[in-house]
């Protein structure tokens, strides 16, 4: 592409044009613009981060055979029918996608707008017109006295006439140069950017739900840990109580039980902040009212199932960002040939006819018919540099989009690889918090016993009370960290599309349906 913009000849003299117009009349349009070459990616033979890679790998793993890809509703892999209803739900009511949606309803009313510019303007209409000349004004040979009366055979001043008519004008300018096929191009491909960019906008907020879903299941499992925490405080003050009343046991041990027992009530009563926001969250993601809005308390972790990643050179072709990318740059290259050719000599023809009369009752007569025909062609001589700065414009903005193009391949590339080394990496740190939690249960129970018998005093059995429940929290924390790692991962795979979906030159260019272009209320 690059290339072939630098070895662009500009135009010669304006004679020179007249005669390619002539030969480009005769061969029914030239295309004076670069021609669009997508440009080539080298992607990587594997992913780096995958679990594949790593012998040591013992926990997550993703799905197999490697070449194989998500389709459609891919949030249906986690088997959770409450989100599968919510992503339903988030698809009709999103109003974020709604918005996305008419943009390219109006990307697409903007390509037939491009492409009237092909046919000839046709108007017709109707005029009556009643008017008196001068008194004072004489035909040559006449001698005007001045008093509205006139003198000499050539006199008309004073005289009255009407006249009827019924015109009709056609203007045509043809597509020599591509200038309209051009511009037709670049609308048609901005309408299948605004496409990929409604496709990444669904993406987006299909990937928000589900991540916003496993942290309101994480928040009630937080919740329950917390709880269990309080009842197991309250049974410790208890029994601290009876041992302080009998002696056994001093007030410090009371006071240190009645600590802990504060605390853990203000850590249950702080974890309802987040999951409020959570599901506040998923109300505006599905188009309704946080107010009338809940979702049922379910306290559960998951282990995130096996991904199929596909392979990384199918990657480009599944990413909605980088397909618009990508029609951004077509869209750029299109511009400049709308740009070269304001180079050349415009030729329009134009005609008008229709019949007119004096008197109404004449007006349909053949002897009313009036008409004209004939081409014009003009050609801009000088213009203090305008044409070559605008295609210099348009040069310009296409290897921008060139370079954001490239930029959205480096990105695409690393988010998956983000995403699989925070899943992979989560996975292993799970397994040992895992047996960190084990291990602090038989810590409890050991403690509890010393202290049931007297060894040990009340901190210590507090302390591992502590221990355990700051590990099973951090291991909720960790499972849902791990949730919402593998929906990040599957929206840097490009969800369930690829660039197949979406639509052509030809679908974009057809008129829509009346439910499309019906006004919202």
């Amino acid at each position: 592409m690059k290339n072939s913009i630098a070895r662009f000849r500009q135009p010669g003299p304006a004679f020179g044009g007249l005669a390619i117009a002539m030969l480009c009349g005769m061969l029914a349009g030239c295309n004076v613009g670069p021609k669009y070459i997508p440009p080539a990616v080298t992607a990587p033979t594997v992913f780096k981060e995958s679990p594949t890679q790593f012998k040591e790998s013992d926990g997550w793993t993703v799905a197999r055979p490697q070449d194989a890809v998500l389709r459609g509703k891919w949030w249906e892999i986690y088997n959770e029918p409450e989100l599968n209803a919510l992503e339903e739900e988030l698809n009709i009511d999103n109003q974020n996608i709604r918005q996305a949606f008419e943009n390219f309803m109006e990307a697409r009313a903007l390509v037939r707008e491009a492409r009237s510019q092909y046919f000839p303007t046709v108007s017709i209409g109707g005029s009556y017109t009643r008017s008196q000349s001068s008194s004072n004004v004489s035909s040559p040979g006449g001698t005007g006295t001045g008093s509205g009366t006139g003198s000499g055979t050539g006199s008309t001043g004073g005289k009255q006439s009407q006249v009827f008519a019924l015109p009709a004008d056609v203007s045509w300018e043809p597509d020599l140069w591509d200038k309209v096929r051009n511009t037709v191009r670049a609308s048609q491909y901005s309408a299948q950017l605004t496409a990929a960019d409604l496709e990444n906008e669904r993406l987006t907020e299909q990937a928000s739900l589900a991540e916003y879903f496993f942290e309101i299941r994480g928040q009630d499992a937080l919740q329950k840990i917390l709880d269990d925490a309080v009842a197991a405080d309250k049974k410790a003050l208890e029994a601290e109580q009876g041992r302080y009343d009998t002696g056994v046991d001093d007030e410090i041990s009371l006071v240190e039980a009645k600590t802990t027992l504060a605390s853990a009530e203000s850590a249950a009563i702080n974890i309802g902040i987040a999951r409020a926001q959570y599901e506040h969250a998923i109300a505006m993601l599905v188009g309704k009212q946080a107010s009338t809005f809940s979702i049922p308390v379910k306290p559960a972790t998951s282990t995130p199932p096996p991904i199929p990643l596909g392979l990384p050179s199918q990657l480009l072709e599944r990413r909605p960002d980088v397909a618009a990318a990508e029609r951004n740059m077509a869209a750029a290259n299109a511009q400049i040939g709308v740009a070269y050719a304001a180079y050349y000599p415009a030729l329009t023809i134009s005609g008008s006819g229709g019949v007119e009369s004096s008197t109404i009752r004449n007006l349909l007569d053949a002897a009313s018919r009036y008409w004209s025909v004939g081409p014009s062609i003009s050609e801009t001589v000088y213009d203090g540099g305008l044409r070559r700065a605008t295609v210099n414009q348009y040069i310009a903005t296409y290897n921008a989009n060139l370079a954001a193009y490239r930029q959205s391949v480096v990105t695409a590339f690393q988010q998956v690889e983000d995403a699989l080394a925070e899943v992979r990496i989560l996975s292993q740190q799970i397994r040992r918090q895992q047996e960190a939690v084990k291990d602090s249960q038989t810590y409890v129970k050991l403690e509890q016993t010393r202290y049931d018998t007297g060894i040990d005093p009340y901190i210590d059995l507090a302390s591992a009370q502590i221990t355990l429940f700051s590990n099973q929290q951090g291991l909720a924390n960790l499972q849902v960290q791990e949730m919402t790692a593998s929906v990040g991962l599957i929206q840097a795979l490009g969800g369930g599309w690829d660039r197949t979906q979406l639509p052509t030159p030809a679908q974009v260019t057809q008129k829509p349906t009346r439910a499309e272009t019906t006004i919202q209320r």
